[in-house]
């Protein structure tokens, strides 16, 4: 039995689910689920994140984190935590980066937060050189400083999506039609969690929300609040939600989402204000990667490394630099937003 069977019996048995269930069954099933049984990232994989785009991209955010650091007195413990990490691959090029400021590994209790079994094992042989702890969740974090990335973490969360009404809201469903996954709305009824969107949105339009993102924005917020710290927060989306953004990936191209769950990747478009609004600390402005690693110096760091390239080494090192910059590419499509302590400046590259 493969997952599409499953969801075809759960919905026999008990009506249609919602799209954040449906996502939470493709992508974390036990047995079926895509982060459980797939390799994602890379070129033979269903998509490339920035890390896997150039070791310049981790490099800059630990860089960026080891000054927050710096510039909150260098507290002798502290956790170093990465939500979502993948392959491991932003964390051992932010500990490469790092390694040369003093102080800085010693404080640092290198933390992980993962549920996939199967990346947990991909992770600690990326990070062998390192002890590495691993949560299953933000709630487990330890209460001390906390310095935190989260890239292309907030866009994988289940979302429920809503379309709007004269004066309520249908929710978007997944059931079945001649036994076959499809797609339909519930009954029209009032969604107070969306209340406030009634004024600026009209008939037809489609918002999205992640009711799994406020406790976890929540969880990392107040800890830099009570204790210090910085995260950085790096996806794609905008500051306020609208549209229909559900999708899938495979193969590096677009995929019907109901066809043969489990077997891509689905995603939605993060709404950063509901990340601000949730977080008990103080946050920057919504600001382009581009920008952001611009700002950090990611030129100047490419120039250097290409002294050292030819061939089609320099030519990989030259797109990989475009990629994660150029506005037609990545860098006006992910969005960087930073958490910090309410009386503390911004991490570097982010303004208030």
């Amino acid at each position: 039995m493969n997952l599409r069977d499953v969801l075809l019996m759960r919905i026999a048995q008990n009506g249609p689910i919602s799209l954040a269930d449906y996502m939470a069954e493709c992508l974390l099933h036990p047995t079926h689920g895509y982060y459980t049984c797939h390799m994602p990232f890379g070129v033979e994989g269903d998509f490339i994140t920035a890390p896997e785009v150039s070791q310049m991209f981790g490099e800059l955010i630990g860089l960026c984190l080891a000054q927050c650091w710096m510039e909150q007195g260098r507290p002798q413990q502290f956790t170093l935590a990465e939500l979502g990490p993948g392959r491991g691959t932003l964390m051992a090029d932010a500990l490469r980066a790092t390694r040369g400021i003093d102080g800085f590994h010693a404080a640092a209790r290198i933390t992980l937060i993962e549920a996939s079994p199967r990346l947990k094992v991909l992770q600690q042989q990326m990070l062998s050189d390192y002890e590495i702890d691993t949560l299953g969740s933000v709630t487990d974090l330890p209460d001390r400083p906390l310095f935190a990335i989260a890239n292309e973490f907030f866009d994988a969360l289940p979302i429920r999506q809503f379309s709007r009404s004269e004066t309520n809201w249908r929710e978007t469903q997944v059931g079945a039609q001649n036994d076959q996954l499809a797609m339909g709305y519930g009954p029209e009824l009032p969604q107070p969690a969306l209340a406030y969107r009634l004024a600026e949105t009209k008939p037809g339009d489609v918002v999205e929300y992640s009711p799994a993102a406020a406790p976890v924005i929540h969880e990392v917020g107040g800890r830099i609040n009570r204790h210090g710290g910085a995260a950085l927060i790096i996806d794609y989306g905008a500051w306020r939600s609208l549209g229909d953004t559900f999708q899938a990936v495979r193969a590096h191209q677009p995929a019907d989402p109901l066809v043969d769950p489990g077997q891509a990747d689905l995603t939605a478009h993060v709404d950063f204000e509901a990340l601000a609004e949730a977080a008990p600390c103080a946050h920057t402005r919504l600001t382009p990667q581009g920008v952001f690693l611009e700002r950090l110096g990611i030129t100047q760091r490419a120039q250097s490394l290409a002294e050292h390239l030819s061939g089609p080494a320099l030519e990989t090192h030259i797109a990989g630099h475009r990629r994660l910059t150029h506005p037609d590419e990545m860098g006006n499509l992910f969005k960087v937003m930073g958490l910090f302590p309410n009386d503390g400046p911004p991490p570097p590259g982010l303004e208030k």
